[in-house]
């Protein structure tokens, strides 16, 4: 066995400090029954159709994948599973967090969930969820109103 060099213990703890921050930028923690859990980023946005979300969740096979809506709350929750035969007796360096997660969101009044579309591709998990008719933006056309019918108007009332 060869001795290990300074060199190999700097590695190491930047190996560690990478790996710790790169947890926290995506929120991993341990759950109680020591299996870590992570939140995937996502990304929302508005158009005068619909709420659309975005998550990250490469790796991620649609049938990992849980979607569920009740109330005002849309929950998501998955896994990711490890790659197995990845690295021989644990030699790896993973900066993707592993493991199941869960991220919930509190959705605005006035959405039609009931139309509510999901679509993985490439990592991205898009959801559309459109707005309800009576909260979608209307123009409301301005009327003239003649001074012959203003007359009308004052002598009925």
């Amino acid at each position: 066995m060869l001795a290990r060099s300074m060199w190999d213990e700097m590695n190491d703890f930047r190996r560690s400090f990478d790996q710790l921050f790169g947890n926290l930028t995506t929120f991993s923690r341990p759950q109680r029954d020591g299996v870590f859990t992570f939140l995937p980023h996502v990304e929302t946005g508005w158009t005068d159709e619909s709420l659309n979300l975005r998550f990250v969740v490469q790796g991620v096979s649609e049938k990992e994948l849980r979607i569920t809506v009740q109330g005002n709350q849309l929950q998501l929750q998955g896994e990711r599973k490890a790659p197995e035969g990845f690295a021989k007796g644990g030699n790896a360096n993973l900066q993707l967090a592993y493991g199941k997660f869960e991220r919930v969101l509190d959705l605005p009044n006035g959405l039609d969930v009931e139309k509510m579309s999901a679509h993985l591709h490439d990592g991205v998990l898009d959801i559309r969820i459109p707005l309800a008719e009576a909260m979608k933006p209307r123009q409301i056309q301005v009327q003239i109103q003649s001074g012959q019918q203003r007359q009308l108007q004052s002598a009925s009332a």
